[in-house]
C-alpha cells in the first residue's frame, strides 16, 4: 500500500488556523491586455498576460496599505512600504511552489519583467527565494478554469486567482453585448481588511487591467 503526500504541508496547515477568509469576485474586460499581448507577439517579445496582470496588481497594492501587509505568527500585521509579490507556479504531480518578486514596487517595467521571469524560472528549478509576500497571484486559465475560490495561507493576507478569458453578456448604456472578460477572484483574510477595502482594491486592479498599455 502506498501513501499519498498531503497537498498542503503541515506548516501551511498550521498557518491556516485563525484565518478568517472571505471572497470577492469581479469581471474585468480582457481587451486591453489582449491587445498588448498581440503587440508583443508581433514584436517577438516575451511578455505574458500574467506578467501584465502582475504589474497591474503591484500598482494597486501601492495604493492600498492593507494589501502590503503580512500576517506574522503572533497574529500581528506588518505593513511595509516596499513589498514582494508572490506568484504560484505549478509543478508536476499536483505540486505548487511560489515564485517571489522581491521589492516589486521599486522596479520599472523592464526590471519587473526580468524579475518575474527569473522568479518563475528559479521556482521551477527549486531555487525559489523565501520571502513573505502579502499577495499571491494564481492563474488557472491554461487549464480552462474560468472561476475559482482560493484559500489564503499566512503570511500572505490574500490570494488572487485569474481565470480563463471567456465571453459574458454585458449591459452597456441600454445595450446588451458580448464582451471578453476574466474573473478576478480574491480571497482575503478578514483580520487584515474589511469587505469594502477589499472591494476597492479589486476595483482598482480591474481599472488598471482594463486600461493597460505596455509601459515604455
Amino acid at each position: 500500500m502506498s501513501t499519498a503526500t498531503s497537498a498542503l504541508s503541515p506548516a501551511d496547515t498550521r498557518r491556516l488556523v485563525g484565518v478568517v477568509p472571505a471572497n470577492l469576485q469581479m469581471d474585468a474586460s480582457w481587451a486591453a491586455i489582449r491587445t498588448a499581448r498581440d503587440a508583443v507577439r508581433q514584436a517577438a517579445q516575451g511578455c505574458s498576460p500574467s506578467l501584465m496582470l502582475a504589474w497591474c496588481i503591484t500598482r494597486a497594492m501601492e495604493k492600498h496599505p492593507a494589501f502590503r501587509g503580512t500576517v506574522q505568527e503572533n497574529g500581528n500585521i506588518a505593513v511595509q512600504n516596499d513589498f514582494a509579490l508572490g506568484v504560484t507556479v505549478a509543478l508536476g504531480g499536483d505540486r505548487l511552489v511560489m515564485a517571489v518578486i522581491p521589492g516589486a514596487n521599486r522596479l520599472d517595467w523592464r526590471g519587473f519583467a526580468d524579475a518575474y521571469g527569473r522568479g518563475l524560472a528559479d521556482a521551477r528549478a527549486g531555487r525559489q527565494e523565501i520571502l513573505p509576500a502579502p499577495l499571491v497571484l494564481t492563474s488557472l486559465g491554461t487549464l480552462g478554469i474560468e472561476v475559482a475560490t482560493p484559500i489564503v495561507v499566512p503570511p500572505a493576507m490574500c490570494t488572487l486567482v485569474v481565470g480563463q478569458a471567456h465571453v459574458r453578456m454585458i449591459y452597456d448604456q441600454g445595450v446588451v453585448r458580448p464582451e471578453e472578460v476574466v474573473t478576478l477572484s480574491l480571497t482575503f483574510d478578514h483580520r487584515v481588511v474589511n469587505g469594502v477595502g477589499a472591494a476597492a482594491f479589486l476595483h482598482d486592479v480591474k481599472v488598471l487591467a482594463e486600461g493597460f498599455t505596455l509601459p515604455d
